[in-house]
């Protein structure tokens, strides 16, 4: 895996931050799960340029990297959007 850049790690941060603190704690209880359930949206905060992506069956979803949309409100989730299109 390639070392992120300056930036990368500067948006990941950003995003992080526009969480709440009962949001973080969800996004870090979802950490622990084994899978996310097929269909749902998240983000993956190593690779925020590919935008929102769906859990599938076929591909694993390494859970220490993201945010998946039931852990925020929809109010974060679209401050979180408006902020990885830019």
């Amino acid at each position: 895996m390639a070392n992120p850049t300056q930036s990368e790690l500067s948006s990941r941060d950003t995003v992080l931050k526009l969480l709440s603190d009962d949001e973080t704690a969800r996004v870090s209880m979802a950490e622990t799960k084994m899978a996310l359930p097929e269909g749902t949206e998240y983000l993956d905060l190593e690779q925020l340029d590919k935008g929102i992506q769906r859990a599938s069956s076929a591909a694993a979803v390494p859970m220490d990297n993201i945010i998946p949309r039931t852990a925020v409100s929809s109010q974060t989730w679209g401050k979180i959007l408006a902020h990885i299109r830019r």
